[in-house]
C-alpha cells in the first residue's frame, strides 16, 4: 500500500512524501509565540489555534497525516538590471496555490480508492495545519533555525503540502535536525527577525512586511526592508544546504515576465488594470496593488541612499 502511494505521489511530480500518525501538538511553543505578538497583523493564527494544535478538531477522525513537498527552485538568476528591485524566488512563477491543490486531490482520491473507507481533506498553507512540523515528522526535512523546512536532497527552496486522512498508514520516523552550530540564517537577516534558533518575530521579517502587512511602513522599515518588492530570501540563500537545490520540474514555477528583478519605478507607476493582468496568477497579487506601489517606493528610496 505505502509503495503504491508514494510511487503515485512522485508520478504526480511531488518530489517527497512522508506519513506521520496524527496526533495532539505541543501547545507551549505556540502559545508563547503568540503572547509575544511574534504572529504581528496575522490574527487568524491566534483565531484558529485549536485547530492547528490538535488536528482532530480541525479534521474529526483523521488518524494520519500525510506530507508532500514540491521542489519550487527556479534555477539560476538572471542578469540583475542595474536599480530593481528583488521577489523571492517562490513568487516568481505561477500561484503554488493554482497548482498543489488539484495534485492532492488527485493523489487522495487515488489513495480513497485503494481504500474506500478513508475520507481526506487536502490542504496547503492556507489550512490551519502546521505544514512544517508535520513535514518534519514524516521525515521529509527538519526547520531550520530560520523556520523554514530543510531537505537534504534539495536545501530549503519547497512547498508542503497535507492530506488528512481518517485511516492508519505505515509512518515514518521523523527527521533529524542537521543545522548543527550553524547560525548564518541569523547572522544574514539584516532586521534581526530571528530573535533566537527556531523563533522569527514576523514584525520584523521582511517577508511579512513585504506580503501580509497593511497600511504604510513606519520609518524605521524603510532601510531595514532594502530592495525587497515581495517576499525574502536572504535566511535561505545563505543556507549551506541550499547548495543541493535543484532546478525545477515544474514548468509553472520558472520566472515569467521578468519578474524576479523588477523596475521599482514601473511598479510605482503601474495602473490596476496592468497590475490584474501581470499578477492575476502570481503568488504577487497577494499583497495587491497598494501594498506592492508603497514596496516599489521603499524600495526606490532605499537604492537612490544606499
Amino acid at each position: 500500500m505505502r509503495t503504491e502511494i508514494e510511487k503515485k505521489a512522485l508520478d504526480l511530480g511531488f518530489d517527497g512524501i512522508g506519513i506521520a500518525p496524527a496526533e495532539k501538538l505541543d501547545e507551549v511553543f505556540f502559545n508563547k509565540w503568540l503572547d509575544k505578538e511574534f504572529h504581528a497583523g496575522m490574527k487568524w493564527m491566534e483565531r484558529n489555534r485549536n485547530f492547528r494544535l490538535d488536528p482532530a478538531e480541525y479534521f474529526p477522525g483523521v488518524k494520519s497525516i500525510l506530507s508532500v513537498i514540491l521542489n519550487y527552485y527556479p534555477g539560476d538568476d538572471p542578469l540583475r538590471p542595474e536599480d530593481s528591485g528583488q521577489v523571492s524566488r517562490y513568487a516568481v512563477g505561477r500561484d503554488y496555490h493554482l497548482i498543489i491543490p488539484d495534485m492532492l486531490t488527485e493523489l487522495a482520491e487515488y489513495i480513497t480508492r485503494l481504500l474506500p473507507e478513508a475520507h481526506y481533506k487536502a490542504a496547503v498553507d492556507t489550512a490551519p495545519v502546521f505544514d512544517k512540523i508535520w513535514a518534519e515528522k514524516a521525515g521529509l526535512g527538519w526547520i531550520g533555525k530560520h523556520s523554514n523546512l530543510i531537505t537534504r536532497e534539495l536545501g530549503s527552496y519547497i512547498f508542503i503540502g497535507e492530506i488528512l486522512l481518517t485511516a492508519e498508514l505505515q509512518y515514518d520516523d521523523p527527521a533529524k535536525n542537521y543545522c548543527g552550530t550553524c547560525t548564518k540564517c541569523i547572522d544574514a537577516c539584516p532586521t534581526g527577525a530571528i530573535v533566537e534558533p527556531y523563533v522569527v518575530d514576523s514584525n520584523k521579517c521582511i517577508s511579512y512586511r513585504t506580503i501580509e502587512h497593511r497600511g504604510d511602513f513606519p520609518a524605521e522599515w524603510n532601510v531595514e526592508n532594502k530592495d525587497w518588492l515581495f517576499g525574502c530570501d536572504i535566511c535561505q540563500e545563505v543556507c549551506p544546504w541550499n547548495k543541493f537545490a535543484k532546478k525545477t520540474k515544474i514548468h509553472d514555477f520558472l520566472q515569467v515576465n521578468g519578474i524576479r528583478y523588477t523596475d521599482p519605478v514601473v511598479i510605482k507607476e503601474m495602473e490596476v488594470d496592468r497590475f490584474n493582468k501581470l499578477f492575476s496568477e502570481s503568488p504577487v497579487k497577494r499583497c495587491k496593488i497598494e501594498g506592492l506601489k508603497r514596496n516599489a517606493e521603499n524600495v526606490i528610496c532605499y537604492l537612490e541612499n544606499k
